[in-house]
C-alpha cells in the first residue's frame, strides 16, 4: 500500500524520495536555527510568535515548491497563478524581519533544488552574521550618557564654576538648550554629557547641587540612538 502511494507521484521524472526527505528535513532544521536566532536577538515591540513559527515553516514550504516545479515550465506557470490568487498582506514593522524572510526563502530554494551544502552553509553563516550584529550592537550610536537639566541663577558670564564641575566628570559636554525669558530670573540649561565614568553620575549630581547658583537639578539617562 505504501509503495503504491509513492509510485502514484506521476511527473516528468521519477521523484527521488530520499533526496526530497533530506531536503525537507534540512529546510526544517535551518528554519529552526533562524527562529532561535530571531528569538534570542529580537528587540523592540513587534515580536510575534506567529512570525517565529513562519520562519520555521517557510523554508519547508519553499523547498516543497521547488521540488514540485522541478524544471517544469507548465507547473511553474500554474504555481504563479495559484500565488496570484493567494495574497499575503502581512506588514513587517522591522526591516530586519524582511532579512529573516529572505534568508528563509533562499534556504528553502537551496534545499528544494538539492543544493544541501549551500543551504547548510548559508544558514550557518547567516545565523552567525545575525548573532554578530546583535552581540556587537552594530549600527547603534551612543554619543551621550546623561541628560542634565538645571536652573542657573547667575548670569551666563559667571558659569566658570559650573563648567569646571561638568568638565571634571565628562569627556564631552554639549549645551543642548538655554532658555531665559524677560522678567524671569536666571536661565534654564539642559546639558548632554559623555561621562568619564558613568557609574559615578550620582557624584556629579551631588556636586552640581552644591555649586553656588545651581538649583532644580534633574537628570535622565540618555538612550542609544537606535530605532525601537
Amino acid at each position: 500500500m505504501l509503495e503504491r502511494l509513492f509510485q502514484g507521484d506521476y511527473g516528468s521524472a521519477p521523484t527521488n524520495w530520499p533526496a526530497a526527505l533530506l531536503g525537507l528535513l534540512l529546510a526544517f532544521s535551518c528554519g529552526h536555527v533562524l527562529a532561535w536566532v530571531y528569538m534570542c536577538t529580537h528587540s523592540g515591540l513587534s515580536y510575534s510568535r506567529s512570525f517565529v513559527n513562519a520562519l520555521v515553516m517557510m523554508p519547508m514550504v519553499v523547498a516543497l515548491v521547488m521540488m514540485v516545479l522541478s524544471n517544469n515550465l507548465v507547473t511553474a506557470f500554474g504555481m504563479m497563478a495559484v500565488f496570484a490568487i493567494v495574497r499575503f498582506r502581512n506588514i513587517l514593522r522591522d526591516t530586519l524581519d524582511t532579512t529573516y524572510v529572505l534568508i528563509s526563502l533562499v534556504i528553502g530554494m537551496a534545499a528544494g533544488t538539492q543544493k544541501y551544502a549551500s543551504a547548510a552553509m548559508g544558514c550557518a553563516i547567516g545565523a552567525l552574521a545575525l548573532l554578530y550584529l546583535w552581540y556587537t550592537s552594530f549600527g547603534s550610536r551612543h554619543r551621550y550618557d546623561l541628560i542634565v537639566n538645571l536652573h542657573w541663577a547667575k548670569t551666563t558670564q559667571e558659569m566658570a564654576d559650573l563648567n569646571r564641575v561638568l568638565t571634571r566628570h565628562s569627556y564631552k559636554t554639549h549645551l543642548a538648550s538655554q532658555r531665559s525669558h524677560e522678567g524671569y530670573e536666571g536661565t534654564d540649561l539642559s546639558y548632554r554629557l559623555l561621562l568619564r565614568d558613568p557609574r559615578r553620575s550620582d557624584e556629579l549630581i551631588v556636586e552640581l547641587k552644591k555649586t553656588q547658583g545651581v538649583s532644580r537639578v534633574t537628570s535622565m539617562q540618555a538612550e542609544e540612538e537606535s530605532e525601537i
